[in-house]
């Protein structure tokens, strides 16, 4: 099974977000840590479903340094 990385957002004031670099289309945010990592299994999932329903080829999973290497996943507030 391939892993993918899930990045994990937080604003003040706001549930934690979840987006996966490899896979531009998903977002998805829950009310704790544990929430939104049960719904970014979800949302990976149903993507990757709907993918391969439409034949989609899918991609192979960044490593954790190529995915920090692009300055759009660096959050500079962190």
């Amino acid at each position: 099974m391939r892993s993918y990385i899930g990045l994990i957002h937080k604003e003040p004031e706001s549930d934690y977000g979840v987006s996966f670099p490899d896979f531009p289309g998903i977002a998805t945010a829950g009310t704790s840590l544990d929430d939104a990592r049960q719904m970014a299994e979800e949302a990976l999932a149903f993507h990757v479903e709907g993918m391969v329903e439409d034949g989609e080829a899918i991609p192979e999973p960044s490593s954790l340094e190529q995915i920090m290497a692009d300055s759009a996943n660096m959050d500079a507030d962190a």
